[in-house]
Order: structure tokens, then sequence, then C-alpha cells
């Protein structure tokens, strides 16, 4: 599947940073809450200064002072790129399985609990390129207006990222780089960068995607299902290689589904999306409604909002702390999840947990971001009584083949690849690579 492979290029200037920064500028980044967008790039032009000037004292040239030590040879290996602990999880099996693969990271991406587990590209020559920064910035804002403007920081922190990845390529020559992520600014970045210095890429799926990212532009893709090709194929040309292989990272998990009759422990799942006042609404109403239920509450790592009002006024609720519990092993400790606009609602099917969609908020500017709804992956309740039915519904009895809806979204689902999705994934690399 896919078109020819793109050969190496390189972009003009302005076109490049518009490729790098193809997600900030669309719509459905545009349309994000305030509360959201806040924690990421504040609306007050200087605190966005303010948080420039940061990154500029304490990554660009605190960069400066930290040596780089990797425990690992980069050169002539396979690299495995990570932006985040999710990435890692995604993409560790490859270095389990193959000698020549190493996980690597910008040098000093925050990659949660694998901080420590991760080898480091030096990032100390990107202060040498922000004299492009103005350049960038006026050509930005004669073709994105107001959204230049907007997110000058977002510009800013993608100044200097291509150019220290050419030289870092042509450095240590890697075999090939594998991603996880294709639309952050650093990812994106390094994409075009091994395009310019022909050094091949492939692209594993880390969690579900949007008709909202990049076109797809690897030379090897896989896929976790027909979904994720459908809606890259609503993003633009699908270049490369395509095959789908189910969920790699869900295989460990796949052969102890949840046989529970009846729900009992409940799960939500929030992030910075989801207001606190509204979460504190919903799990004040659902803990009185169904005192037989216990609930958690599982913030995303990203979220650094302050939850200790809210446990001081639940003390009965429970908590994951996502940054060191994998997603399976907190699922597999529920037989339902509440949510609004996450992949985890795939992966709680996949383990035949109940998944209910929640919007949090009366004014989300986001529905159904991942489209489960619309094809039937999972519920959906649109107010709190609603909710409330659906739970005392599945507190009743809970049916046994709720993971039999995922088909559309895991390819190996009722083959003989469920459960071997690693192994299906590391054929087809290595058969790319050699």
């Amino acid at each position: 599947m896919g078109g020819p492979v793109v050969p190496p290029r390189t972009l003009p200037l302005l076109a490049r940073l518009r490729d790098i920064l193809q997600l900030r500028f669309s719509d459905v980044y545009a349309s994000l809450p305030a509360a959201a967008m806040a924690s990421i790039s504040p609306a007050n032009p200087f605190k966005r200064l303010a948080r420039v000037l940061g990154y500029a004292g304490l990554r660009l040239v605190g960069n400066i002072f930290q040596p780089i030590k990797n425990r690992e040879n980069l050169h002539g290996k396979v690299w495995l790129y990570v932006v985040s602990a999710n990435n890692y999880d995604a993409l560790a099996f490859i270095k389990d399985a193959r000698t020549d693969a190493v996980l690597l990271a910008g040098q000093a991406k925050n990659i949660g609990r694998y901080a420590g587990q991760v080898n480091r590209l030096s990032l100390r020559r990107k202060l040498l390129y922000y004299w492009q920064f103005p350049i960038v910035f006026i050509g930005l804002l004669r073709s994105e207006g107001r959204r230049a403007w907007r997110y000058f920081d977002f510009i800013f922190y993608a100044i200097g990222y291509y150019e220290v990845y050419r030289r870092a390529l042509r450095h240590y020559r890697p075999r090939a780089v594998v991603f996880s992520n294709d639309h952050n600014d650093d990812t994106r970045s390094l994409l075009l960068a091994c395009r310019a210095e022909g050094v091949p890429t492939a692209y594993i799926q880390h969690a579900s995607v949007s008709t909202s990212f990049p076109p797809l532009g690897f030379d090897l893709s896989l896929l976790e299902g027909q979904d994720a090709l459908d809606k890259y194929r609503q993003c633009g040309p699908v270049r490369g290689q395509v095959e789908l292989v189910g969920m790699p990272k869900a295989d460990a998990f796949l052969g102890s589904k949840n046989m529970q009759p009846a729900v009992a422990r409940v799960g939500l799942a929030c992030n910075v999306h989801d207001p606190l006042p509204a979460l504190a609404a919903t799990l004040t109403y659902l803990m009185q409604e169904l005192p037989g239920l216990t609930f958690t509450l599982r913030p995303h790592p990203s979220d650094t909002r302050d939850f200790q009002p809210l446990q001081r006024a639940l003390p009965a609720l429970q908590w994951s702390d996502s940054r060191q519990e994998n997603v399976f092993a907190f699922l597999q400790q529920h037989d339902a999840l509440i949510a609004a606009d996450t992949s985890t609602h795939l992966e709680a099917t996949l383990l035949n947990l109940v998944s209910i969609y929640y919007q949090f908020s009366d004014n989300a500017a986001v529905n159904d971001y991942y489209g489960y709804v619309a094809h039937g992956l999972i519920d959906e309740a649109r107010d709190l009584a609603t909710l409330k039915a659906l739970l005392l519904r599945y507190q009743a009895a809970k049916p046994a083949s709720l993971f039999r809806r995922a088909n559309y979204y895991n390819a190996t689902l009722g083959t003989d690849y469920e459960g071997h999705s690693q192994a299906l994934a590391l054929r087809h690399l290595s058969g790319w690579l050699v």
C-alpha cells in the first residue's frame, strides 16, 4: 500500500517551518479550550514571552553546559526516536529484539519515567540558528496571520532542530530512524532532516490518529488498523510502504481480557482539556449516586494541575499515577473507563472493558475527536443522568465480547497474529531494512 517514496529534498526555510508546525496552525488546534491551551501556550503575550525567555535561558543556554554522555554508540545504528514515555513504550520492543537498535531523544526532552534509559542527541548548536526567527516569524505572519502571532512561542521553540539534526545524521550516519510520533516539532524536524540526508525512516503508530495530522510521509509505516490508514488518507497523499500490524504495545495484555460479569471498578482518564470543576462535579455526582462502585482518577502524564483540593474533597476516590503506572496495568484493575477524547478508549475496549465517552465540559470545542462513537467502538453519555444509567446497566451485566468492536482499529484481532503484533512488526521492519 502507499505511493512512491519522496526522494531526499531540502525545503526552503519558510516551507520547512510551516511543515514542522503544521498541527500548531490547524483549525483543531485553534479550537482548543482556553484553559487547556493556557498550560501549553498562554493567551497573554507577555506570559508567552516569559516562557520563550525561560526556554532560551534554561534549555538553549543550559544545553551548552550539559555534557552528553551516552551509554551506547549511535554510529550506524537503527535509531528509535522518542518524545514521550508513550513513545518509549511503543518502540522498546524493537530495542529488545535488535542488537543494532538504540533508543534516543533530544537533549533535554522529558521522557518521564524513562528519562535515564534513553540516549541523547546534543542540541547545543540550536542556539546558533536563532537569527532565523525574525525571518520565519514575519513570513509566517504573512501566510498564517494571527495564528503566527498567537503561537510565536512555538515558532521560537522549533527553530534550529532541523539544522542540528542534519548535522547529527551526517556525523552518526544511522542505518534508519524509527519514529512513533509524526506531528511534534522536533519529530517533524528530524523527519525532514532524514529526507534531506537520505536516511530511511519508519513509523510505528503509538496511539490513535486524527485527520488533522500531517500527511503520512515515511518510507515504511506500520499502522494499527484500517481506521488509521483511512484517516491518514484524509490527511493527504500516503507515501511509502504501509502495513497493518495491530498494536505491538498491547501484546502482553491481550491474553488477559476482562471477563468480569459486571462492572464494579470504574476508571476515569482526564487531561488538561477537561476542566477541573467539571471533573470534580462529575466524580461527586457518580460517587454519591453509585456507592457500590469504586472510582479511580488517572490524570494524563502532562497534566500538572493541582489535584489536592479534589483529593481532600473526595477521600474515597482512588488515584493512578500515569507517570509511574503503564496504561494497560491501570486498565487491568478496572471494569469500565470514562473519558473524553483519548486513545485510552481503544486500549480499554481491547481489554474488554466497558468504555464510555463523556465530555466533562459543556463547551467542548472538539467532539468525538477520534471517531470512536461514530464507528460504534464505545458508548456515549451526553449528560450525567445518561452516564449514571449506562453504569447501572453495566453494573448489572457486562458483555463478554466488547473487544470485538475494535476490529476496525486493530488489524490482528481474530487472526493468528492477535497478541503477536510485535513479531509481525519486526518481520516487516527486518524485511525493509535488508
